[in-house]
């Protein structure tokens, strides 16, 4: 089946299967006011990994949340297959594109299944349809948004919705508000040791930006992450003994994450899930890309300012550096402060233009 027939199908429950990792799940959320536009009439269901479901939680355009345990037993995993199948489902999207999800997408028996052509592990032969422009070389905002441009509604729009609650929002401003000045915040983690820039270079950006702009600085991350932040947070305390700085990492729901990272005034983070949900929520970000692309990975918007490693491997999606010696992590050092330093800078003159800086 071809894409030009998208715009004349109809369908009456629709299953978003793309159970993680967050970045990739905040950039698949456009959809969700997509497909309620097309399908006003329909359910719609998301399958994601447990730990990321509270995001989605109240989602106006989404109907079922099919919690994913990834780590479960064989009997979860039958539940969930189970699940699926008795679902009914008309239209299936495998947006993840591995094994698991591959198994996921043949179980709902669903009459079209559609799936990306960066699928691996054969994930592709359980669905009818590859959309095209859809490769791993393809931007990844761009290549999840060829499903509305399939249905003739790529010109529309793309709204990132989150359903943060109105006492979570607010109780997020009002600590936003009760730091000096304006807040920075800082996401110093990620899981890949690949694209964790050092903490000490962190520290350095922070603190110019503490002294020349009057920011104070809000640390967050994930409960796997607070060591890091704890280090960043006595490095910065040590350094400026004079600058505010709060350390909320492993401290927030993702719907509070949400919150604080959309009340912030800027995000300095490396290529993370946070990244993505901070461009999502509307705050202007300072992206660090070294084993990932700026181009492939980053958010999309003029707001933003990518810096990006110039080493020969940069770019290589390796989780591991695979050079010894003098070249080891060289994509970290290369990195230098002064370049994101001046990408910060570069990011607070749009603000002046635009009025957002107060």
């Amino acid at each position: 089946m071809s894409s030009p027939l998208l715009p004349d199908f109809d369908a009456q429950r629709l299953c978003i299967i793309k159970p993680s990792a967050l970045g990739d799940v905040v950039q698949t959320l456009p959809l969700l006011p997509i497909l309620r536009e097309r399908f006003p009439r329909a359910r719609i269901s998301w399958v994601i990994n447990r730990g990321l479901a509270g995001l989605l939680e109240g989602h106006p355009h989404l109907d079922e949340i099919v919690p994913f345990d990834r780590h479960g037993s064989w009997g979860s995993w039958w539940q969930t297959l189970k699940r699926l199948r008795a679902g009914r489902y008309d239209l299936v999207f495998d947006l993840q594109g591995l094994l698991r999800t591959g198994v996921m997408t043949w179980a709902t028996r669903a009459p079209l299944r559609i799936s990306l052509e960066s699928a691996r592990e054969g994930a592709h032969r359980a669905c009818h349809l590859t959309l095209s422009d859809t490769g791993r070389f393809v931007p990844a905002h761009q290549r999840y948004w060829q499903v509305a441009e399939a249905f003739g509604l790529g010109e529309h729009q793309r709204e990132t919705i989150v359903a943060i609650p109105d006492a979570v929002r607010a109780s997020a401003r009002q600590r936003i508000a009760s730091l000096r000045g304006r807040t920075l915040v800082i996401h110093p983690g990620a899981r890949w040791i690949t694209k964790r820039w050092p903490i000490e270079k962190f520290a350095v950006v922070a603190c110019k930006a503490m002294r020349e702009y009057g920011f104070s600085i809000l640390i967050l991350g994930s409960p796997a992450e607070k060591a890091v932040a704890a280090q960043l947070e006595e490095l910065l305390c040590q350094l400026y003994p004079a600058g505010e700085v709060e350390n909320l990492a492993g401290a927030t729901t993702l719907k509070e994450l949400a919150a604080l990272l959309e009340a912030a005034h800027v995000v300095l983070t490396n290529d993370s899930g946070p990244m993505h949900l901070a461009a999502g929520m509307g705050t202007p970000v300072v992206g660090l890309f070294t084993c990932t692309s700026s181009v492939r990975s980053g958010p999309p918007g003029e707001m933003h300012e990518l810096v990006t490693t110039e080493v020969s491997c940069a770019a290589s999606y390796r989780k591991r550096c695979p050079h010894r010696g003098s070249r080891h992590m060289a994509c970290l050092e290369e990195l230098s402060t002064d370049r994101v330093w001046s990408a910060f800078v570069r990011l607070m003159r749009k603000q002046e233009r635009t009025g957002q800086a107060a």
